[in-house]
């Protein structure tokens, strides 16, 4: 590989300032395969992406695979400290929990303690997912996490509970199918700004277009994590919004009343198919690198824009600035 042709490693290989490049690229670091890499497979991919920085990968290496370890790595590592993700709160592992759990949600919706488990269940996976995701320059105490944790926990549990209820001598069944959205999308709006709450209290660092530290804003990390709970829900909403009036048609067919244990694992797989399109596509809604401009932060923080001025002095201050909102 020539020098002039090879690959920058610090920018995505699609042009993530479109919608489809950035559907190109989340699809790319999302896919589901990838979360099932060994550590190996793993550790071998960031080794060549470090000897490749270097000009040092093995003579003859095609481009294409510095491109496949540059997704293994983009998949697993955290953007921000370079350490290893857990498994489960991986976005590429976003398919496979998010399917089971949300067809249980879809499928088991009329019995109380079916509701209660599995909402629980689902509000474990999605802490996980939204702290290995998180923004990691600001951490949170055990008690923070545990906080966040119980509160949408217990966000979930009531809405989904309480609209059970309301809904349980209405003469339109088909409502009480869509209990299970209402409940995650509630909680989504608790867990995520709660898990990030210091992002919210201390400011998020953002960078000139030079990744040079400028100063700290949480007018940035609003506006990052309001995306974040937006894209999930998003993620969410097809495969909770249509399968029910998929299924209250299908369950009036005869194959399917005969056979009502086909009910579970056709609702698991159709949250699926849908969530292998919907991963990407609520990831690129907004690009990761997420920007503020500096007339906003001037406007709504002007002890940060301060600072601000202070760091560059006399030479000019950017337009915009970058941070990175977490997914």
């Amino acid at each position: 590989m020539s020098e002039t042709s090879r690959i920058n490693l610090d920018k995505p290989r699609y042009d993530v300032s479109t919608f489809l490049g950035r559907w190109q690229h989340y699809a790319g670091i999302t896919d589901v395969r990838l979360a099932f890499k060994s550590d190996k497979e793993l550790d071998d991919a960031k080794d060549l992406l470090q000897k490749y920085r270097l000009g040092k990968e093995p003579p003859g290496t095609p481009e294409e695979k510095i491109w496949q370890a540059k997704n293994i790595y983009e998949s697993a590592f955290h953007p921000d400290t370079g350490e290893k993700q857990n498994v489960i709160g991986r976005m590429s592992f976003q398919v496979p929990g998010g399917m089971i759990l949300t067809g249980a949600m879809m499928a088991f919706y009329k019995s109380t303690p079916a509701v209660v488990f599995w909402q629980w269940a689902n509000q474990s996976f999605n802490a996980l997912v939204n702290f290995t995701n998180r923004n990691a320059e600001s951490p949170l105490s055990e008690k923070q996490m545990g906080i966040a944790y119980v509160s949408a926990t217990s966000a979930a549990l009531f809405t989904a509970l309480g609209l059970k209820k309301a809904l349980a001598n209405s003469k339109n069944p088909l409502l009480q199918r869509f209990v299970p959205f209402i409940a995650v999308a509630s909680a989504n709006m608790i867990n995520i700004p709660l898990m990030r709450q210091n992002e919210l209290t201390g400011g998020v660092t953002v960078y000139d277009e030079k990744n040079n530290e400028a100063t700290k804003s949480k007018v940035a990390a609003s506006k990052g994590i309001s995306q974040v709970v937006l894209a999930r829900i998003l993620i969410a909403a097809p495969g909770m919004l249509l399968l029910p009036l998929i299924m209250e048609r299908l369950e009036k067919q005869r194959w399917l009343r005969t056979n009502p244990k086909l009910n579970a694992p056709f609702q698991t797989l159709a949250v699926g198919a849908l969530l292998i399109l919907m991963v990407p596509t609520g990831c690129a809604v907004y690009n990761q690198t997420c920007e503020l401009k500096t007339v906003d932060l001037k406007k709504y923080e002007p002890n940060a824009y301060s600072k601000l001025e202070a760091k560059f002095g006399g030479s000019a201050i950017p337009e915009s600035l970058y941070f990175n909102k977490g997914l």
